[in-house]
């Protein structure tokens, strides 16, 4: 009561008629929040302080709309993914933790409250609930032969959440203007992590080490920062922005360059042309930079799948970039090394290559369950594998690789059945293309890499899911139109 009759005598200072009486208003306001904001600075640090701020501001926003929480997860997938609070709980929170739970939180109250009376769970709701229902059977059934782990048990949770997070999104968002709005975070906060990357790979690497060193309050490493090939400091450096490790990057920037460049070929821009293209060029150039094969064989698949579709001038671009690569002196290291993979020649595919031999021998003996996700129950054998396809039949055996596979057929069959309907240069194309081609790409590079369902790296599975969800969403806006 105390506290409502002071604010109420503030206001009425700062809105009083008399221009003194309303200056001295506005004086002690600034008084106050600049001595709160110098103590919060003054005492956590620039760095962490300003952090606080973002949390506070983001985490209200979210608990006032999904939206505001997807835009939120995405912008932590991209620029912080590996970010935790500095503090337990028993365990370490991630600020992922925070906001999947304010997103599915304000979801089920808007449920409870009667705001949401309906729930879209499109073609692909049945398959997708009998793939995370088999992945519970093969969890339960794993503990049989391996003991549950607090991490094992919170990340296969984490795994559950963000798949569910295709349902939020085709729920959630409803019309044109809400995907664009969220495909522009994407680019944005693309954007500015591709800069940022490029920028840690060329600066001196004692400037890199020390700028990624002052994540450590958010839970990053310390030590072994820089990445080479092979492990070999004699060999170059791989890119690693904010995402520890080289080739999750890649798997990151195979979903945020497909979409860049759907939405630069677009009819209609929702950013301006010229950044987009910016946008798109440093996502590219970052992605060379990784030195991630897979990576870049999934993003000239779904590029290549684009043109044919629609925008035929791509196939000249991707020619001449190729060419570019094959000439260039400085992209010999790049093109020597894609060689060497195809051959399998280089010790890193050699490595691989012996993964799936072992990866063949764990599926040969347990094909219909799998293994589950807390350990193998042979002392020959072992989970984890470079390959999305061999490391969910692992886990879930051929019945979860059957059900992952049948969630993509039909995925993209209704995907293919809504573009058929959509005339050139309609506002949904770039969404359409943009997020569904993502997946292909992420699909493709889940060839060679196991990220987009692998519970050390949720972050990824959830962004690989948004974009199913996405995709679907603008499938359901299309069919909602008047013919």
């Amino acid at each position: 009561m105390v506290q409502n009759n002071l604010l109420e005598k503030l206001r009425a200072l700062v809105v009083a008629d008399d221009p003194k009486t309303a200056l001295a208003g506005v004086l002690i306001v600034v008084v106050v929040a600049g001595g709160l904001v110098g103590l919060l600075f003054g005492g956590l640090g620039p760095l962490m302080a300003v952090a606080l701020i973002a949390v506070a501001v983001a985490g209200y926003l979210m608990l006032r709309s999904t939206q505001w929480g997807l835009v939120a997860l995405v912008l932590l997938i991209v620029l912080l993914p590996y970010a935790a609070l500095p503090f337990k709980i028993g365990f370490t929170p991630t600020f992922l933790d925070v906001i999947l739970a304010a997103l599915f939180g304000v979801w089920v109250l808007r449920i409870v409250t009667g705001r949401e009376t309906t729930f879209e769970g499109s073609p692909l709701g049945t398959p997708i609930f009998a793939f995370l229902g088999w992945s519970v059977v093969a969890f339960i059934a794993g503990l049989a032969h391996a003991s549950l782990t607090p991490y094992i048990l919170r990340n296969y949770a984490e795994v559950l959440l963000v798949v569910l997070l295709f349902f939020i999104a085709v729920n959630q968002v409803r019309t044109a203007k809400q995907l664009e709005q969220i495909a522009s975070v994407f680019l944005l906060a693309g954007g500015a992590m591709s800069v940022a990357g490029i920028a840690f790979y060329f600066i001196p690497e004692t400037w890199t080490i020390a700028v990624l060193s002052r994540l450590r309050i958010f839970g990053y490493p310390t030590e072994n920062i820089l990445r080479y090939i092979e492990d070999n400091p004699d060999n170059p450096m791989r890119a690693i922005a904010t995402s520890i490790d080289p080739n999750a990057l890649g798997g990151l920037l195979i979903i945020l360059a497909i979409i860049a460049v759907a939405f630069l070929f677009a009819k209609k821009a929702v950013l301006p042309r010229f950044y987009l293209a910016a946008i798109a060029a440093s996502m590219l150039l970052l992605l060379y930079l990784t030195y991630s094969r897979g990576s870049l064989v999934g993003v000239v698949v779904a590029l290549g799948v684009m043109s044919l579709l629609r925008y035929r001038k791509l196939l000249l671009y991707m020619a001449l970039l190729a060419a570019i690569m094959l000439i260039l002196p400085q992209t010999q290291t790049y093109v020597s090394r894609f060689i060497e993979g195809v051959q399998g020649a280089d010790l890193a595919t050699q490595m691989r290559f012996g993964e799936y031999k072992d990866a063949f021998t764990l599926i040969a003996r347990y094909p219909l369950m799998g293994v589950g996700f807390s350990g193998a129950p042979d002392i020959d054998i072992y989970i984890g594998v470079s390959s999305l396809y061999l490391l969910i039949a692992e886990q879930m055996g051929l019945v979860g690789l059957a059900l992952y596979l049948l969630i993509s057929a039909i995925f993209f069959a209704t995907v293919f059945r809504a573009w058929r309907t959509l005339p050139a240069g309609h506002r949904l194309e770039a969404p359409l293309l943009g997020f569904s081609l993502a997946v292909l790409g992420a699909m493709v590079g889940g060839i060679f890499d196991h990220f987009f369902f692998n519970i050390t790296f949720t972050h990824l599975v959830a962004i690989y899911w948004l974009c199913m969800g996405l995709a679907m969403a603008a499938v359901l806006i299309i069919q909602q139109e008047p013919n």
